[in-house]
């Protein structure tokens, strides 16, 4: 753990001198033509710009985004932005024990609750083919990396076991609407929950930051897990046909339109369920992230092209 102040907690003139993660390095020209080095440094918790005008060609040449550097300086601001101006910027000595994913957001849940949370409730799973296949996907080196992975780079769950913290709240959505209307198959609307964004281990990249992987902006998480669940129905006997286009039908399907990336619209009872339930943990996670932004209660937060709005913290606790 860094023993460094939150960079979400320093205000205007603090001194700072920091770890921190470089996200962006890029030059840029000003109207007049003039070069600057403009970077994103990063640690858990905020993501800060900052321009350097002089003797940045150094730097620019060996020091790369994904690295982690040590900053001196101050917190600054522009257009009422919170910006750092650099003093000195310098790469890791070699004996610093620091690693990129320090600087990783990480979910707030316990991790281990949520691994013990997720085991179990697939335990509960009754159908066996889809158990089975369950089991193949939530076993030793693909658990690990689902349990690791954030659900998304910006909008929701953007943080290590994301991934994993929404798919539970999918899932406890779900397990309430199934106990509600039981003419929903549990079996197979949970098991949507567990596989409709498995895709992203392979979509994002998050060993240094979050990213797109180039097969994730080729092909994308939803057909990367349509694909992974019909090649594990291939891989158990007798697997009805039925139940795997089913399976595939509530995955496709679980952005809801077509104008928002899912190949189908939702059809059947299961595929609603899950959809609505997707929108549901997504959105809410999102607003209450973008609230908590806000430094002070009663305040708007900027417009949020993602929610079409902006959002009010109206501050009351009861």
């Amino acid at each position: 753990m860094l023993n460094q102040t939150d960079l979400n907690l320093l205000k205007k003139g603090d001194f700072l001198n920091h770890f921190l993660l470089l996200k962006k390095s890029e030059i840029k020209l000003t109207k007049s033509g003039k070069q600057y080095l403009y970077l994103e440094l990063a640690d858990r918790t905020l993501s800060l710009s900052s321009n350097l005008w002089e003797n940045f060609s150094e730097i620019y040449s060996n020091i790369k985004p994904g690295d982690v550097v040590k900053v001196t300086g101050s917190m600054d601001e522009y257009l009422g932005t919170p910006q750092i101006k650099i003093t000195t910027l310098t790469s890791l000595d070699p004996g610093e024990n620091i690693s990129p994913t320090d600087f990783l957001a990480k979910s707030k849940r316990n991790i281990v609750e949520m691994k013990k949370e997720l085991l179990a409730r697939i335990q509960l799973i009754k159908n066996s083919k889809l158990k089975t296949l369950m089991d193949q996907f939530f076993y030793d080196k693909e658990l690990e990396k689902f349990v690791s992975a954030p659900a998304g780079k910006y909008w929701h769950h953007p943080y290590l076991h994301g991934l994993l913290e929404h798919s539970l709240e999918l899932i406890r959505i779900c397990d309430l609407m199934c106990d509600i209307h039981p003419e929903i198959n549990r079996d197979l609307v949970i098991c949507g929950a567990l596989m409709h964004d498995y895709g992203k281990t392979e979509e994002l990249s998050f060993d240094s930051s979050f990213d797109y992987t180039t097969r994730g902006k080729l092909i994308g998480h939803i057909v990367i897990s349509a694909m992974m669940i019909n090649e594990g129905c291939k891989k158990i006997p007798d697997f009805p046909d039925e139940l795997r286009d089913c399976l595939l039908h509530v995955v496709l399907s679980h952005q809801g339109k077509l104008e928002f990336a899912s190949p189908v619209i939702p059809k059947t009872l299961e595929a609603i369920t899950l959809y609505q339930a997707d929108e549901l943990s997504a959105k809410v996670n999102a607003y209450k992230t973008a609230l908590g932004d806000l430094k002070e209660k009663g305040k708007w937060t900027k417009y949020l092209p993602l929610a079409s709005t902006d959002l009010f913290n109206h501050g009351i606790l009861e």
